[in-house]
């Protein structure tokens, strides 16, 4: 049992705090929102996340898990404390750390015994030494000698599946060269350890850069698939059965080989960049991640084209009204950060649409993200309100829901009979026999 200060409650701080708290730990999560914090308090989650509303009610209720605004005072009073606050792209695309700082100063001005500090956030290679020098260059100024230990420890967690991530992970990474800090940690992951979790032991700029080379890889593999799929559409092959095929190699692995509009998220489009301008400063440029990033931005033009040419070509859009099905970056989830959705809405309402949409939980963040073209989108109250008199039914985001549609009454509410599926859930024959026009990606 350790006694852990989690600093910031977004996604990554929020879901650590509470698991931890459930791993028997003692957890005080931190957070300069007061809103938030109150809110946490009572039990009201700020991100959507299938199982983490229990977990927070029942480690409330067993005093293993508590919400400040005071971080001075729980630094104070435990020996781990780890940093889970944003760091957002700079414009050049490396990662902002000014948030980073702002915590590591509060944590050397207000520790007062040894304290191992953990870097959860997602940042660039080096940065622990940085935080190491922040919190020392704090400590100098009040004329205390203190030590502590900085560790890197990067999250993995996918959103919609982010518990079973955090309880049940493929590894932990514990990046330190210090075997005080280390034994610490393990303590932190105690009931991982009994559960023969592997445990990866590196030094911290390792561990850091475990975090970015596994997220480029998995972008790369996404467009990878995609670009197949692009291919697959002029050759007259099935992206789908050549994907299954790749996946049966154990070499390859069936993972992330799901052709669509692209990648988005929190995670993989800073995280590309950043390394991308991590590659760029150290000399190494890194050119498949840089054609990464760019084949991406290309997918989703390519969504917004192929809706156009649906409806007859350049020029076709004017006036048309199309319903949008999915807004979040993926299903079981409300964020919409780096959606595709949004660029590619935007692209249809730059040609002339006008839109009609719904997404089953990012619908609150739908209306902020999309008031560059509010006035070009009705925000609907189900999928089939969205569907009713629209041109064409689009689907972004493959949500469970959206698996099994009336395709017979959609066929009637829309004024032209096109269903693009941009996220391949459906078989052709199937669509086809309503009556309805089909577009998928590679097939």
């Amino acid at each position: 049992m350790a006694n852990i200060v989690v600093i910031g409650t977004g996604y990554v701080g929020s879901v650590s705090g509470a698991c931890l708290a459930d791993f028997g730990n003692y957890v005080t999560c931190v957070d300069n929102n007061i809103d938030k914090i109150e809110k946490l308090k009572k039990g009201i989650i700020p991100i959507y996340e299938s199982g983490l509303d229990a977990i927070v009610e029942r480690n409330i209720i067993s005093g293993r898990l508590r919400f400040t605004t005071n971080l001075a005072d729980a630094v104070k009073s435990n020996n781990v404390v780890f940093i889970a606050v944003g760091t957002p792209p700079r414009d050049d695309g490396s990662a902002d750390l000014s948030y980073v700082e702002t915590v590591a100063r509060e944590i050397g001005r207000a520790i007062e015994s040894y304290t191992v500090v953990v870097d959860k956030s997602t940042v660039p290679v080096g940065t622990g030494r940085k935080v190491s020098d922040w919190i020392g260059e704090e400590l100098k100024k009040k004329g205390a000698d203190i030590p502590y230990d900085v560790v890197s420890n990067p999250e993995f967690l996918r959103e919609g599946s982010a518990v079973q991530d955090f309880t049940h992970p493929d590894r932990v990474v514990i990046g330190t060269e210090s075997e005080r800090a280390r034994k610490i940690m393990k303590e932190v992951y105690r009931a991982l350890y009994l559960n023969e979790t592997p445990y990866i032991e590196t030094n911290r700029e390792s561990a850091e850069m475990i975090k970015y080379a596994s997220n480029a890889f998995l972008a790369l593999k996404i467009t990878f698939i995609n670009e197949i799929a692009n291919l697959c559409e002029k050759i007259g092959a099935n992206v789908q059965d050549v994907a299954k095929a790749m996946g049966r190699d154990g070499r390859i692995g069936a993972k992330f080989l799901h052709p669509g509009p692209g990648y988005g998220g929190s995670c993989f489009p800073k995280d590309t960049q950043a390394m991308a301008r991590i590659g760029r400063d150290f000399g190494s440029p890194l050119s498949l991640v840089e054609t990464t990033i760019a084949a991406n931005e290309r997918q989703r033009l390519k969504m917004t084209d192929k809706i156009e040419a649906g409806f007859g070509g350049p020029g076709s859009l004017a006036g048309r009204t199309i319903a949008i099905l999915g807004l979040a970056f993926k299903q079981d989830t409300d964020d919409m950060r780096e959606s595709p959705a949004i660029s590619i809405c935007e692209g249809l309402v730059k040609r002339g649409a006008k839109l009609r949409v719904w997404d089953p939980a990012a619908m609150k963040e739908a209306v902020w993200r999309l008031d560059a073209i509010k006035d070009s989108v009705f925000f609907a109250n189900g999928e089939y309100d969205a569907i009713e008199g629209a041109g064409a039914l689009v689907i972004l985001t493959p949500w469970n829901q959206f698996r099994n549609l009336d395709l017979v009454n959609i066929k009637k509410a829309l004024t032209l009979p096109l269903f693009f599926d941009l996220r391949n859930i459906y078989k052709r024959e199937e669509v086809e026999e309503a009556g309805l026009q089909y577009f998928s990606v590679g097939r």
